[in-house]
């Protein structure tokens, strides 16, 4: 047994050597963090706030990760650059992942930003709700002739004589009454404010659409190879969701570096429609925490894309996602 004298005299010892080392600028070394590129699906915008609100706040680095957030845009493929191993996560949609799925492209839905889906239809203040368009010439692009039309057309009894192109040129609806067009819920309707032209917006989540919204997609070797660094992300992210509802100062400042032609008002619209509509805090999220998806909603996604032939009946809707980072995350709103 060490005498009580020796004992603190080692003690006095060790803590002169801290010290001294402290003085000289010797530090222990910092942890390696582990790199991540996350892919966003278009330039950056409130939409995208979380994700540069957890990396504007630190939160990635929290959680041990240095996470590189890399726009997406109209000439960028996404799903090509995640499987080339360009970026680690990707922002995604449901419909996507199944698709990929069934092309045989192994990846797989981590964890997701909105509870509901951002697309609605954009009409004059005279139309009462979705089911009024009939007789109505509706505006949808080509990406929306295969993921939202279908649900709307069977929903609603509406035709494919009724759509013309949507070029994503505003003018035309402003110059006839009879256009509704297809509208992304802080975008058509913002451009629509400013030229002052009196619209109503609908959200097609709100009759029954069933994808989630910008959600968090990776490959499915990733959640093997690193659940743990997968899982970190996700945490990381979905505290940033929270931590921009709250106040979105910080992220907003890097992504009008990103996209310097993103205006604070227009940020501004974006997060007022984003707690308008609950899309972040609401549905699941409610009682389940931010970020949440459950095996019920993507049945619902699965069974709404084979009904209407947008997907194979035999294809493993399971494959497209996994609950296992986020069922037990209880980040509450």
């Amino acid at each position: 047994m060490i005498p009580r004298i020796a004992f603190r005299l080692r003690i006095k010892a060790l803590l002169a050597a801290l010290t001294l080392s402290a003085g000289l600028g010797m530090t222990a070394p910092a942890l390696a963090q582990d790199k991540l590129t996350f892919l966003t699906s278009w330039y950056a915008q409130a939409e995208h706030g979380g994700f540069y609100q957890a990396l504007a706040t630190g939160l990635y680095k929290k959680y041990g990760l240095d996470v590189t957030i890399r726009m997406g845009g109209p000439q960028v493929n996404g799903l090509q650059l995640l499987a080339a191993g360009q970026a680690d996560v990707m922002m995604g949609y449901d419909f996507q992942a199944l698709k990929a799925i069934e092309s045989g492209i192994p990846v797989v839905t981590i964890g997701t930003s909105f509870q509901r889906d951002l697309q609605g239809m954009l009409t004059h203040e005279d139309v009462p709700n979705l089911g009024a368009l009939k007789g109505r010439t509706i505006l949808v692009a080509t990406s929306g002739r295969t993921t939202w039309w279908p649900w709307l057309k069977s929903r609603y009894g509406y035709t494919d004589d009724q759509i013309r192109a949507y070029t994503f040129n505003l003018q035309p609806f402003f110059n006839d009454r009879n256009l509704v067009q297809q509208a992304y819920l802080s975008s058509e309707p913002f451009a629509a404010m400013r030229q002052g032209v009196k619209t109503k917006f609908f959200l097609f989540a709100d009759d029954g659409y069933p994808p989630y919204g910008t959600t968090m997609v990776t490959m499915q070797r990733s959640v093997k190879e690193r659940p743990d660094v997968m899982q970190r992300f996700v945490r990381a992210t979905v505290e940033g969701w929270k931590s921009y509802l709250e106040n979105p100062a910080p992220g907003n400042a890097l992504i009008r570096k990103d996209n310097p032609n993103m205006t604070e008002e227009q940020m501004a619209f974006g997060v007022a429609k984003l707690k308008e509509h609950g899309l972040v805090t609401g549905g699941d999220a409610a009682k389940l925490g931010i970020g949440v998806i459950t095996d019920e909603r993507w049945k619902r996604t699965y069974d709404f894309m084979v009904g209407a032939g947008l997907l194979r009946a035999d294809v493993d809707f399971r494959q497209a996602y996994t609950t296992q980072f986020v069922r037990n995350l209880r980040v509450m709103p």
